[in-house]
């Protein structure tokens, strides 16, 4: 007979759940449930401040690997980093937001792939270039764009990062989802090698590929009817006919 599992511990799920449907602080909720986690696991207070404490002192240089890279790129920002991505992308005739989010696509997910998954991101990549590199190249074809345009562009090109991110690291060997399913099916009696897995993950990030580029394609077709519509409606200005002359 195996001994009973209390579940008191799982009511931390509930309370975690409960706090994003009710959108609060989501810092606030993961220290709640922590919490109310460890007390139902039947941890003393002292026994939850060593935790912390433990915790705090192992992650202590955590913030500054993620402070400093957000201090370089606004430094880089201030310099006219958004703007330079803008001119640069301009220049090239033939781009578009569609076409410019696949080819991040494809590099996002080959280099989530390989382990490299910091090589990109919302914060080092996405905000400071490949967001102003949709619009300026959406602005090259079309002019001076509405702000809800630009919310989109920002929009799809956060999701292109998630996309690649999300389903190219799941053929990286090493990756931790990996790691804990082959480490489960270990202790379940059931041995897989992590490598098979891995690739298990390829035809999925390949149908995620051709998903997220067809939509991206879609994208470049809505810019140019709701926007090749306005700016022929802008052209007749430029060729109105000369007013009469006066007498």
């Amino acid at each position: 007979m195996t001994p009973e599992v209390p579940l008191w511990p799982l009511i931390g799920v509930a309370v975690i759940i409960a706090g994003f449907i009710l959108r609060f602080n989501p810092m606030l909720v993961v220290i709640v449930t922590a919490i109310v986690t460890a007390f139902a696991a039947g941890f003393s207070p002292m026994a939850i401040l060593a935790a912390i404490g433990t915790g705090f002192i192992k992650t202590r240089n955590l913030p500054l690997i993620i402070l400093l890279p957000l201090a370089v790129i606004g430094l880089l920002e201030r310099h006219g980093l958004r703007q330079h991505a803008q001119n640069w992308i301009s220049r090239i005739k033939s781009a578009t937001a569609g076409r410019l989010l696949i080819v991040y696509l494809a590099a996002r997910e080959l280099t989530a792939a390989m382990g490299l998954t910091s090589l990109g991101g919302h914060p080092q990549m996405v905000r400071p270039l490949l967001a102003p590199m949709a619009e300026g190249a959406t602005e090259t074809r079309y002019g001076k764009l509405p702000d809800r345009i630009r919310h989109k562009l920002r929009a799809y090109a956060a999701a292109t990062d998630n996309v690649g991110l999300f389903f190219g690291e799941d053929i990286f060997v090493a990756f931790g989802a990996i790691v804990l399913m082959t480490t489960f099916l270990h202790e379940a009696g059931i041995d897989v090698e992590p490598l098979h897995v891995a690739m298990w993950g390829i035809p999925t990030a390949i149908a995620a590929f051709v998903i997220h580029a067809w939509r991206l394609r879609r994208l470049d077709q809505a810019l140019a009817r709701e926007l090749g519509g306005a700016a022929e409606a802008d052209a007749p200005l430029a060729t109105a006919v000369p007013a009469k002359e006066g007498r």
